[in-house]
């Protein structure tokens, strides 16, 4: 049995959208995803985090057809992605880490092109491609030749192509990799738009800003193995919560600064970079700083500077793994 879905109202039963159960996957003698297990609610946008190597890409590639996993099983919409995967191919869109678009063709021309692939005849494909031409702020370059669009219009334009047969899940592998901060917002934007639509999208990142962002639940992901499961705020939370930096003008104050700090901080207060900084985990909020700047300046130590920062990647994967997040690929 599998889901059954009007594409006009909403899915009427109620399978996961995504769902990998003990998922291997071997290259030669790499063992890339190391019985990874992976449910998606329908509707849901999932963030799958991992540094280069740990296996996303695999993730990604065995639940779009792409590859056959050697054991376990993954389903799109209650198919099995080794049993059906003809059916599997038409439920499903995929954006990969490069824009799959041609370069001598127009964005019109690649759209319709799309479509008829999709078997969707050339008027529906025409129509098709107008939709989304609008929607993904394309029109007024939709006979342009693509190869003079920047990488935020390439990759609007690939989101677009993944789109033209209505896909009830979108693959998103990394599709903000190498772009520009101006196109990197405007790509989040359109995930968001996709999403408040009900697009079940998986998105495949390294980076925790885009998976805070945009995913509801993120997947952590390290050497084929899914090592945490939450909220981007319980993930977070993992490494401590955020870090309190604190500069006085004078070292001989360090030690009484440091008693002023401990009542503040959810844990111990240690030296920084030189004789005159300290570090702290902290449950950040609006009032952290003028809080420290006052209890510092009623025992008269003179601050220089205060600042809050929030967890990073590096700071997730070092609190999950004992390494950063920037190894080189594996696979």
């Amino acid at each position: 049995m599998v889901a059954e879905y009007d594409r006009h109202t909403h899915w009427v039963t109620d399978f996961p959208a995504v769902e990998m159960t003990g998922v291997v996957k071997r290259f030669g003698e790499t063992l890339a995803l190391d019985g990874v297990d992976l449910s998606v609610p329908r509707g849901a946008v999932y963030g799958l985090l991992g540094p280069n190597g740990a296996g996303k890409t695999t993730s990604v590639r065995v639940l779009t057809t792409l590859i056959r996993p050697d054991s376990g099983t993954a389903k799109i919409d209650g198919i099995d992605v080794v049993a059906d995967p003809d059916a599997v191919r038409r439920r499903i869109g995929l954006t990969g880490q490069y824009a799959a678009v041609d370069e001598r063709l127009t964005a019109r021309e690649n759209l319709i092109y799309v479509g008829r692939l999709f078997h969707l005849g050339g008027a529906e494909s025409k129509r098709r491609a107008g939709e989304l031409l609008d929607r993904f702020d394309l029109a007024d370059a939709a006979d342009r030749v693509v190869k003079g669009f920047s990488g935020g219009m390439r990759r609007r334009l690939d989101i677009a192509m993944s789109l033209i047969a209505n896909p009830s899940v979108l693959f998103l592998d990394e599709p903000t990799t190498g772009l520009d901060p101006r196109s990197r917002l405007q790509m989040w934007d359109v995930i968001s738009d996709l999403a408040a639509d009900g697009t079940t999208v998986l998105l495949t990142t390294q980076y925790l800003e885009e998976a805070d962002r945009l995913a509801e639940r993120i997947v952590v992901i390290d050497h084929g193995h899914v090592i945490a499961e939450g909220t981007p705020d319980e993930l977070k939370s993992r490494t401590g919560g955020a870090l309190l930096s604190v500069s006085i003008a004078r070292a001989e104050n360090r030690e009484r600064a440091v008693s002023v700090l401990t009542p503040l901080c959810t844990g111990r207060v240690e030296h920084g970079d030189d004789d005159r900084s300290l570090v702290a985990p902290i449950v950040a909020g609006d009032r952290v700083v003028p809080g420290v700047i006052r209890a510092l300046d009623a025992q008269g130590i003179d601050v220089l500077d205060v600042a809050v920062r929030r967890p990073s990647l590096d700071d997730v994967f070092l609190a999950l793994t004992g390494h950063i997040a920037t190894e080189e690929e594996a696979v």
